[in-house]
């Protein structure tokens, strides 16, 4: 199968206010015009930006935060992001908290520049505050135009296996929604990630926005930048040029699923 390879990614950084879902969006659809502006295909905010990652809040609950959860089919704010995606042929990836029957999900949903939802990823590696949520129980890709897109969101990126097995489905990029770790430590990890994968891998958080390339070098980096936009280009051809994964024995790497 045939995919293009060129894309024009944004990744959007701003803090945002802690259970202010009206005024987060409302800075959110800005960045959206912003991105439009500068001809991205593709935008990507950071972690928890409708609720402002109300979980870490002294006060959350999970019967709090399922006030601000939003179920797909239902919610307005998630309506309008397909309608802003598909009038200016953008694809989105936003992180919300999911509520879904009696589950609530730290999840991340990819629209894509038809407007319509591509999927929804729900984080599977819960550690403090984050066991308020339910567990993701898969690591999926997401079809798009340029091939499967795996997201993963925030400590996700800790486990290497989360990366390696959206690559192993195909995943030439992967792009993480964050709001905790922009140390220079986490850069490192993101270059490893994608090197380790031969992948892009985009890290959108609150402070900080950058692309690791294939090669463990940064496509590009925007800090401390109060509502700021990282926006560049990508050639996707650039993940099939290594070895790593064709050199694999992974008739040996059974003890790593014990």
């Amino acid at each position: 199968m045939s995919f293009l390879n060129n894309l024009h990614l944004a990744l959007f950084q701003h803090i945002p206010a802690r259970w202010g879902l009206e005024e987060n969006f409302a800075v959110f659809l800005e960045a959206v015009e912003a991105a439009s502006r500068a001809g991205a295909q593709l935008l990507a905010a950071p972690e928890c930006f409708l609720d402002g990652y109300a979980a870490a809040d002294p006060g959350s609950s999970r019967e709090r935060l399922r006030e601000a959860a939003q179920a797909v089919g239902e919610s307005g704010y998630l309506a309008r992001i397909g309608e802003e995606a598909g009038r200016r042929r953008m694809a989105v990836v936003f992180r919300f908290v999911q509520r879904d029957g009696d589950r609530l999900y730290n999840a991340a949903g990819l629209w894509g520049r038809d407007g319509r939802l591509a999927g929804v990823y729900h984080k599977t590696h819960l550690q403090e505050h984050d066991r308020q949520f339910d567990p993701g129980q898969s690591l999926p890709v997401f079809e798009t135009e340029w091939g499967p897109v795996g997201l993963m969101i925030c400590a996700d990126r800790r486990w290497p296996e989360t990366a390696r097995a959206m690559r192993l489905q195909g995943a030439r990029l992967i792009v993480c929604p964050s709001y905790g770790m922009s140390h220079k430590a986490n850069e490192w990890w993101m270059r490893t990630r994608a090197y380790e994968n031969d992948c892009f891998v985009a890290f959108a958080h609150p402070r900080v926005g950058f692309v690791a390339r294939p090669d463990g070098e940064l496509a590009g980096k925007l800090e401390d930048r109060d509502r700021g936009l990282l926006s560049l280009s990508l050639d996707l051809s650039h993940a099939d040029r290594h070895n790593h994964l064709g050199d694999r024995r992974p008739e040996l790497y059974g003890a790593i699923c014990r």
